[in-house]
């Protein structure tokens, strides 16, 4: 556990990224190193919901799953404790109001990677809505050109590869420590 970082912060961490960026995994594993609470935002979604985001797109829409998705993630931003780490969905980010809440009251890590490995994390999975029934190099692409320049907002940015969890987890440890070595307190 890493006592020392985890006093410097007073908010919590926000994982923003595409599908397959590892936003889940990384944030459980920097939660875990940093002994704070995880919560990924689409299990939280789908246990107020009763059903899963695939169902939620199928039955309601985007419109009405990303409704559910800024009251959710506002919820989980408001909440004790203040310090945990938040995964979101990919389309989270990239909705305005969703945006400018988790800007306003996070610390939000981009974690960047590549088509192919994008390609290759997601390519079996069924629990990705945009990727059933189509090709998912295409709409991963079209994403890419879509979503970067607004995931670019995030205060710290890392690029992921297909490298052990560790040594991505390392990079986001080390950025975080370098964000806040730079004197870009929160609030």
């Amino acid at each position: 556990m890493d006592k020392q970082l985890t006093s410097l912060l007073d908010r919590p961490i926000v994982m923003v990224g595409l599908m397959g960026a590892g936003k889940t995994s990384i944030g459980r594993a920097l939660a875990r190193r940093l002994g704070i609470p995880f919560v990924d935002s689409d299990k939280e979604i789908e246990s107020a919901a009763g059903c899963s985001v695939v169902d939620i797109f199928a039955m309601y829409g985007e419109k009405e799953f990303r409704r559910v998705e800024q009251r959710v993630i506002s919820r989980l931003l408001d909440t004790p404790p203040t310090l945990k780490v938040i995964s979101t969905g990919e389309g989270a980010f990239i909705t305005p109001a969703v945006r400018n809440l988790i800007l306003s009251r996070a610390l939000t890590i981009w974690l960047k990677a590549d088509l192919d490995l994008l390609v290759k994390r997601t390519n079996f999975r069924h629990t990705r809505p945009q990727l059933l029934n189509t090709d998912s190099k295409k709409i991963l692409a079209q994403l890419i050109d879509e979503r970067y320049d607004i995931y670019a907002m995030a205060d710290i940015f890392v690029e992921t590869k297909d490298e052990s969890l560790r040594k991505t987890l390392d990079k986001v440890l080390c950025e975080i420590k370098n964000y806040l070595a730079k004197g870009n307190k929160n609030g």
